[in-house]
């Protein structure tokens, strides 16, 4: 089991169907001591306002910096969120995995470009993060090519992990666990603790 005694707290921020049982995610906050997980209205149509303000409550109740584990449109929550926040300190790094491209039209049974647009989730920000970022993702993403994926880590500023064929990096794409997260965790953790130092 992993703790994350020393470090920030660990907080999960879930894509827009939010908390599902054999999800990486779900199974990491289970693994991390005092991991604590953005809850998600039963709407899966939830505006990015209401996302955002489920993020706050959660900082909330976080006592010192947290570290974003963030994956599809939870990746893109965290891009607004630091839009709306430049120079926060509160946030030590983020883990951005399987971003989508909320702005290319997205396989039947997602919401519409128009939908998206309606409940504020584009245009996605694309200024550079207030803090250390990895932006990890597949070769064959359904939701998102990796050259648009490149092109948001590079205006992020983010370090850009190739994981290869893992589509959505979600239990259809069959994770289940995906043990690199924690080392990727770890090397944000270690990150801000240089920069904190």
């Amino acid at each position: 089991m992993t703790t994350n005694e020393s470090g920030p707290t660990i907080v999960i921020v879930p894509g827009l169907r939010g908390h599902v049982e054999e999800h990486w995610q779900t199974i990491l906050a289970t693994t991390i001591a005092g991991t604590l997980t953005v809850p998600v209205s039963s709407d899966s149509n939830a505006s990015l306002d209401d996302r955002m303000a489920a993020l706050d409550e959660t900082l909330a109740a976080v006592p010192g910096r947290a570290l974003l584990v963030a994956h599809s449109a939870g990746v893109v929550i965290t891009a607004h969120w630091a839009q709306r926040h430049p120079g926060t300190d509160r946030i030590a790094g983020a883990l951005l995995a399987a971003p989508p491209d909320l702005e290319a039209p997205l396989p039947a049974g997602n919401l519409s470009p128009q939908a998206l647009t309606e409940l504020g989730w584009t245009p996605v920000p694309r200024g550079p993060l207030p803090f250390p970022s990895i932006v990890a993702a597949g070769t064959n993403d359904p939701l998102a090519s990796y050259a648009a994926v490149a092109r948001l880590a590079d205006a992020w500023g983010s370090r850009l992990v190739n994981l290869g064929e893992v589509g959505h990096l979600n239990p259809a794409s069959g994770y289940g666990e995906w043990p690199a997260a924690v080392e990727l965790i770890e090397e944000l953790t270690a990150a801000a603790a240089t920069v904190g130092s």
